[in-house]
C-alpha cells in the first residue's frame, strides 16, 4: 500500500470565512474521487485545528499500489480539482511512502 499525504497553506488574503469555504470545497472535490479510482482505499481532507501546526489543510490518502496512486493523479476529476486547489493554496508539500 502507498500512503499519499499533501499539505498546503491557504493563499494570503483569504478571510476566515473564505478559508472555511475553500476547505469545504476542497473536501467536496477531492474525497469523492475515492469511488472513481480503482485501488483507492481512503481519501480525506482535514483542516488544521491546532496552533502547533504550520500548514492549513491536508489531503491524506491511501492506495493499493503506486499504479493506483498514478491513476488517481491523472484521473480527470483529480485534474479538475487540482485547478481549484491551486487557486486557493500555496506552499505545497507532499510525501508518498509504502505502508
Amino acid at each position: 500500500m502507498v500512503k499519499h499525504i499533501v499539505l498546503w497553506n491557504f493563499v494570503e488574503g483569504l478571510s476566515d470565512a473564505q478559508r472555511a469555504e475553500a476547505g469545504e470545497r476542497m473536501k467536496a472535490l477531492l474525497e469523492p474521487i475515492k469511488a472513481l479510482v480503482p485501488g483507492a482505499i481512503e481519501i480525506f481532507v482535514v483542516k488544521n485545528e491546532l496552533a502547533s501546526s504550520n500548514r492549513d489543510i491536508a489531503l491524506i490518502s491511501c492506495f493499493e499500489s503506486e499504479a493506483a496512486l498514478a491513476a488517481y493523479q491523472s484521473h480527470p476529476a483529480h485534474v479538475e480539482a487540482g485547478k481549484y486547489v491551486r487557486s486557493v493554496t500555496c506552499n505545497r508539500s507532499c510525501m508518498d511512502y509504502y505502508l
